[in-house]
């Protein structure tokens, strides 16, 4: 089992990371809807209006929506309206600074009508053609199928959240036996490094490749300073009582607040949306059931890392090594194994997909601050909790409890109490079944 030499020095090109994180030139997606708004307004009363495409141009700076329109007693017209935007002042946001209909410009007068009287009435959101993207025709599906689609489709990103961050509290209590509450503050170092991607790819012009820069970015400055903190603070403290090692993690958990705070400032730091446009999926009547790709996307990434973290801890050698470190470390390390390693390489795994989870945040809510870790962590903590401390595959499954009963609660139930009846949960759980959901009554004694 390899160790590094440094990890200080490794720490510290990870602390670069988080220091030189910033904001991203990605295009506000309010621009394609403002754009799809206008189009009702140009075109004749009780015009039926089926939009085909929306782009942003080729040289940035505005949109382009292709669409059909038939108006009354009329034939059935293709036309285009493009939308140029200016930057806004005081961040408040862009402003339409033209529109071309059909290769024509609409005069000064007309597009100050239509700012002035139809884009900042409470109609102008609501005649949005194209509120979201259908691929094709959605099937009609019962009433009841839609309601479940849309509530599984809010609560898997939030479940991905989760999924990724509660098995690293599984990791290293199942090694440890101990607790440690700053993974949430590695989460959001994550993020602030995931955002240092954007403005580095944002020339690219290909998102999956930014995407891709971001993940690398947030897991490797999460993953060094885990690194530089398993050697630093639970290395020496390993013969020490739990109660000790809980102290330090809390310790740890504020000097990386106040780092974070000290080197990115007390403001959330926010890129723009992307990758947010709803997809329609099914229909019942007026009510359409969407998911954005965004949303879709970290779905997919959590799945698959969920999969992959389970074949690497029962296939791989560092799986059996770790097994063998979490039954007897003695026993362990009298036949060869370097439980040191093993313990370096648990928490840059661990410290990793906490900064995965802080990047998949990033992507999925934009933004990340130096205090988001403290909730994130802490609900991530219950999730493995209510699993199995110490169980990897009940860390995931305490991660779809958790996750699908606060989608579930947010849609059904007053929000302001969503995380008390998510703690009670909890606390019914562990009355119910101590050990958690598939752990072990060992477990409570370490």
């Amino acid at each position: 089992m390899a160790r590094c030499s440094n990890p200080l020095r490794l720490a510290s090109a990870a602390l670069m990371l988080t220091v030189l994180a910033g904001c991203s030139a990605w295009p506000d997606a309010y621009e394609a809807r403002t754009c799809r708004t206008i189009v009702p307004a140009i075109n004749p009363p009780g015009s039926t209006i089926d939009v085909r495409h929306t782009a942003e141009l080729p040289q940035g700076g505005g949109v382009e929506v292709n669409y059909m329109v038939r108006a009354p007693d009329a034939a059935l017209r293709e036309r285009r309206i493009v939308c140029r935007f200016s930057p806004g002042n005081s961040g408040a946001g862009d402003r339409l600074a033209e529109i071309w209909s059909d290769g024509q410009r609409v005069g000064d007068v007309r597009l100050a009508i239509l700012q002035r009287f139809w884009l900042q009435s409470p109609d102008a959101l609501a005649a949005d053609p194209a509120p979201f993207l259908q691929l094709g025709a959605v099937p009609e599906v019962p009433r009841k199928v839609a309601l479940v689609m849309q509530h599984v489709s809010s609560a898997l990103p939030l479940i991905s959240i989760y999924a990724v961050l509660a098995p690293a509290y599984a990791l290293v209590y199942g090694l440890l036996g101990r607790i440690n509450l700053a993974f949430g503050e590695f989460a959001a170092i994550g993020g602030y490094g995931a955002l240092l991607a954007f403005p580095l790819a944002s020339g690219l012009g290909f998102w999956p490749a930014v995407l891709a820069a971001s993940i690398v970015l947030g897991v490797f400055a999460a993953g060094m300073h885990g690194l530089a903190a398993g050697r630093l603070v639970f290395s020496p403290l390993q013969r020490a009582s739990g109660q000790q090692v809980l102290i330090a993690t809390i310790g740890l958990a504020i000097a990386l607040q106040e780092y974070m705070r000290l080197s990115q400032g007390s403001a959330l730091r926010w890129v723009e949306p992307f990758l947010n446009n709803p997809v329609g999926l099914a229909r019942h009547e007026g009510f359409v059931v969407t998911a954005t790709p965004i949303g879709a996307a970290v779905t997919a990434l959590a799945l698959a890392v969920a999969l992959s973290l389970l074949a690497l801890m029962r296939w791989t050698r560092f799986g059996r090594f770790w097994r063998a470190c979490a039954d007897d470390p003695t026993a362990a390390m009298l036949v060869g194994v370097d439980f040191r390693g093993v313990l370096a390489v648990t928490f840059i795994l661990a410290s990793a997909l906490a900064g995965l989870a802080g990047t998949i945040v990033t992507f999925y809510y934009g933004g990340v601050g130096f205090a988001g870790g403290i909730v994130l962590g802490l609900k991530s903590l219950i999730a493995a909790i209510a699993g199995g401390i110490g169980s990897i595959p009940g860390a995931f499954l305490g991660a779809v409890l958790v996750g699908g009963a606060e989608a579930l609660w947010s849609a059904l139930f007053p929000i302001e109490y969503r995380d008390m009846a998510i703690y009670g949960m909890l606390a019914a759980l562990l009355i119910w079944r101590p050990g958690g959901l598939l752990g072990l009554r060992s477990n409570l004694s370490r």
